[in-house]
């Protein structure tokens, strides 16, 4: 049996990623250009994102520069004023939380993770969490969850990743941990053949977790 899980957050534990899009999408749109959602989603698989595009048009940096700031601006209004719940999360974390120790690895910047969890009951769950600023290399690099795996003080047999971006799973691999993959429909057009199982809702992580050699 797993004894640990480490959380990918955005897609995974909250609905973020459309918004983070549409923030991208107004930050853009502000200078004239239209991002475009399928090179986004493939941009965003390989580590890059919205600003690939602002390149791509001939953007000059310190306008991308400029423009990051106002997305960030555009992204945390949007934590505030959204609804980014997923039905089920805080049910089954508790549930979980009998079984195994759990801590989030995530990509969000602190100051939008907490945002996020001013008013909501994950952190609880959580024997730690590991922001973006506390790592060198993003996913899909390694460093993440082998971090998380030092913090825990557990080893990679012992332990389950779950995420939603094949960008998540790829880091996961690297790490040498099984990876369950959580449907969300923003990145369901990834590869996810290297990923251990698939799943359809956080639910089911207690079958695995139950039958987990």
């Amino acid at each position: 049996m797993k004894k640990y899980i480490l959380f990918d957050h955005d897609g995974v534990l909250v609905d973020t990623e459309f918004w983070y899009y549409k923030a991208g999408e107004r930050a853009l749109a502000d200078i004239g250009l239209t991002l475009d959602k399928d090179q986004y989603l493939r941009d965003m698989s390989q580590g890059l994102g919205t600003w690939a595009q602002a390149r791509a048009a001939g953007i000059d940096e310190q306008i991308i520069s400029r423009q990051r700031e106002v997305r960030n601006d555009y992204y945390q209004e949007y934590l505030r004023t959204e609804a980014i719940e997923i039905e089920g999360v805080v049910d089954t974390l508790a549930q979980l939380s009998q079984y195994v120790r759990m801590a989030i690895v995530t990509t969000a910047k602190r100051v939008d993770f907490d945002i996020i969890h001013e008013k909501r009951q994950i952190r609880k769950f959580m024997d730690f969490v590991l922001v973006r600023e506390d790592y060198k290399l993003s996913k899909p690099h390694p460093e993440p969850y082998l971090t998380g795996l030092k913090r825990l003080g557990a080893t990679k047999e012992e332990t389950l990743v779950v995420e939603d971006s094949s960008r998540g799973l790829n880091s996961a691999v690297a790490a040498g941990i099984d990876c369950a993959i959580v449907h969300n429909e923003f990145t369901k057009t990834h590869d996810f053949s290297q990923a251990t199982y698939r799943i359809e809702t956080l639910i089911e992580l207690k079958n695995i977790l139950l039958n987990a050699t």
